[in-house]
């Protein structure tokens, strides 16, 4: 269920994490104190956190070029590269994310050659001196291409709604009202980020945790290379080959590797066992892939870049929830849901049926005599469940980082505020920073544009932009305070969605727009601060950061917005099963959200005369889960219960549906052999070329995928075993239990 997403965790806590973050980041086997970036002795000053002292260098030369011909170059192309990439994807029935890591290992030998064939000639320009290549490709300019493309390794959240208003709603938006409305809620999350920087960025106490592994990967690749080694580059270069060339199997050629289904082999006229076994509409028990797009998926990504004991914990969550919770729940017929298929996203009458929505709407809005005329909206147990654990989720991460990072958060806080400027903070001191007017035209700017857009063309009444902004205003510094110690962002779209729900029932678009609003925008400032906090680490010039973070996100907005329009306008059959790879299985749930929870609203779907209002009870189960497990290792805390984290057995499900559901278990497969097997028995060539071959197979997989589309896209394959024309081996998954009788 896309509208219940918690962002995947990299952090590392307590002892266990310490020991983790000194096998991960042991930058003192790659990172010599090279002098070509880093002159002269360290300082003796470094900071007061560990996991900080070995990760980040406590020095700067700020004569090492940052903003250059080469990082705008460079920075743009991947930008709009990863744009384009991710964008593509993101509609496909299995969408994959490229993200950081890619653009650190390409720009890396980009920018050492251009730094080698580009000539040294110095130009001035309006009495300002340049030239295109300044001398070595350093650190910083490295950093600042990464930043510049980090803008675009997530899909802009806006497009969904352009999406589900066009196709699902026949109420086109167009480019130019399309273009403002992604970019005003993009944007405006940098005025956010820019006055909460003093509270999130400069204190030595807010850690940013996730930032340390980059960092480390950008000091081990400007550290000296030995080429007579198996170099970093290398492994790349090799994993992008070898995804490359696979992919043309599983994607082509031999589809059925991408889901061997054993129960669906051993049973295939077997209603429960295709039930079971499918990965599309069942819940995905035994279901095997050999294709890496269903490893490292856009919902799970790279299994390299988790450590094992929160894989195990994710992984535990689906099989409670997916394996355990769902076919109980459905064959018990609880809600009649077993006239609907055991897993899916769609929305059906109380008779089985698929909701058709003409039926019950006036344009835009709902027509409540149609409605009461036609059916209640009806969804699966497990689509239902999954809202209910959401507000689980939500509460558990709030208590259980009240109860782990309770005392930690409010030591941090005073010594955010008592404590003097670190040796980091104070090396950027000598930089000007960027001045807070800047930030304040940014949100005069991106706010009074908001209002106009949402008014004049009609997504929600202009008062609505007042009341989402708020939100972000509330709650981006708290919770950027808990992201910056542990990682883990709680998410505000159920409280939005309720919000609008409540008070505009009926109005799908303006409850859609009023959490990208409310929600999206404090995401944005979040995700801002943690490149910012990853620059101040990096010592990059704040002012070269605001710049690259802008021009990125406008790229990314007009890039994105195009790859959608012109695949909308180009694909028949575009986000339906006729589209074919393109099924848009993420706007498609995005859809039902919107007619949950706007077109209906949560009055009628989880009120007290609802069948579904139980559900909301589940918030207590989020509220007490985290306590005994506490209590238990306070007083045990070498057990093995230490290893539990609880809001991570809730990150499955919010992806469920639309996810297919075998990717945690392949995942979790992935993860088993490289982060257990690789890194417990090989453990100082999986610090060396682990993130190098994660990187590799994702973007070989991803180009793969582009040359697949255009070179096959009106090739028709035969029709084999391998190639079977209904999809998947499953074919009974996509029915309602009592709509196909159980073959013995």
């Amino acid at each position: 269920m896309a509208e219940v997403q918690y962002p995947q965790s990299h952090g590392y806590e307590g002892e266990t994490g310490a020991a983790q973050y000194n096998t991960a980041i042991d930058e003192e086997k790659y990172v010599e104190k090279a002098a070509a970036h880093f002159d002269g002795e360290e300082e003796e000053e470094d900071s007061p956190f560990e996991m900080v002292r070995i990760a980040v260098s406590n020095k700067d030369d700020p004569n090492l070029p940052c903003l250059t011909f080469r990082s705008w170059v460079l920075g743009i192309i991947f930008a709009a590269g990863l744009a384009f990439i991710n964008q593509f994807y993101w509609f496909r029935d299995n969408p994959i994310t490229l993200g950081g890591y890619v653009v650190q290992l390409l720009s890396f030998p980009c920018g050492y050659l251009m730094a080698l064939v580009l000539p040294k000639k110095k130009f001035r320009t309006f009495g300002w001196e340049w030239t295109l290549n300044p001398g070595p490709f350093s650190i910083k300019e490295h950093v600042i291409i990464s930043i510049f493309a980090g803008t675009s390794v997530s899909t802009t959240y806006g497009i969904d709604v352009v999406t589900i208003k066009k196709l699902y709603y026949q109420s086109d938006l167009g480019f130019g009202p399309s273009i403002l409305f992604i970019l005003t809620s993009q944007i405006m999350g940098y005025s956010f980020a820019g006055f909460s920087r003093e509270f999130l960025v400069y204190p030595a106490a807010m850690i940013w945790p996730a930032n340390l592994v980059s960092v480390t990967l950008f000091r081990t690749f400007h550290e000296k290379q030995n080429w007579g080694k198996l170099s970093r580059t290398k492994v790349f270069w090799i994993a992008f080959l070898g995804s490359f060339c696979w992919y043309f199997l599983p994607g082509v050629i031999f589809p059925t590797l991408s889901f061997l289904s054993i129960l669906c082999f051993a049973a295939p006229n077997n209603v429960i066992a295709n039930q079971l076994g499918d990965a599309m509409h069942g819940v995905g028990m035994l279901n095997f892939s050999l294709d890496w797009s269903y490893i490292s998926s856009a919902y799970t990504q790279s299994p390299i870049a988790i450590p094992w004991v929160y894989c195990c914990n994710v992984f535990a969550g689906f099989v409670i929830i997916m394996w355990i919770a769902t076919p109980i729940g459905y064959y018990k017929n609880v809600w009649d849901t077993q006239l609907m298929p055991i897993y899916t996203s769609q929305l059906y009458t109380t008779g089985g049926a698929k909701y058709n929505i003409s039926m019950v709407r006036n344009g835009d809005m709902l027509d409540v005599e149609k409605f009461n005329a036609y059916s209640p909206l009806r969804m699966t147990f497990t689509f239902a469940m999954t809202y209910g654990i959401g507000f689980a989720g939500l509460i558990n991460l709030i208590v259980y980082i009240a109860l782990h990072y309770g005392k930690e958060i409010v030591q941090r806080v005073r010594q955010s505020r008592s404590m003097e400027d670190d040796i980091h903070a104070k090396l950027m001191r000598r930089y000007p920073e960027v001045p807070h007017w800047w930030y304040a035209i940014t949100f005069v700017i991106t706010f009074v544009v908001a209002i106009i857009t949402c008014q004049v063309f009609h997504l929600m009444p202009w008062y609505w932009v007042i009341v989402a902004t708020v939100i972000p205003f509330i709650f981006t510094i708290p919770i950027g305070i808990v992201q910056a110690l542990s990682n883990q962002q709680p998410g505000l779209n159920i409280i939005t969605e309720f919000i609008i729900g409540y008070a505009r029932p009926g109005d799908p678009i303006a409850n859609v727009t009023f959490k990208v609003y409310g929600y999206i925008t404090m995401t944005q400032a979040l995700s801002l601060l943690g490149d910012q906090k990853l620059g101040h680490y990096m010592k990059v010039p704040p002012r070269a950061l605001f710049v690259a973070q802008l021009v990125g996100t406008i790229i990314c907005a007009f890039v994105q917005l195009g790859v959608a329009f012109w695949l909308i306008n180009t694909i028949d059959g575009m986000c339906t099963e006729k589209g074919g790879h393109f099924t848009c299985i993420q706007a498609n749930t995005f859809f039902s959200a919107s007619v949950i929870w706007g077109l209906v609203g949560p009055e009628r779907m989880f009120g007290s005369s609802s069948p579904y209002h139980p559900v909301l009870y589940l918030f207590i189960l989020g509220l007490f889960l985290p306590i005994p497990f506490w209590l238990y290792t306070r007083k045990y805390p070498d057990s093995w219960v230490k290893h539990i984290h609880t809001p991570l057995l809730f990150i499955a499900s919010g992806y469920m549906p639309p996810a297919p559901s075998s990717v945690y278990t392949n995942w979790f497969i992935g993860c088993f052999f490289f982060n257990y097997i690789w890194h417990k028995y090989r453990n100082s060539s999986w610090q060396r070329y682990a993130f190098a071959m994660s990187a590799g197979l994702d973007c070989g997989l991803a180009i793969s995928g582009i040359v697949v589309y255009y070179a096959f896209q009106n090739v028709t394959l035969p029709n084999w075993w391998g190639n079977p024309e209904a999809g998947t081996h499953c074919p009974l998954a996509a029915h309602g239990f009592k709509a196909l009788p159980v073959a013995a």
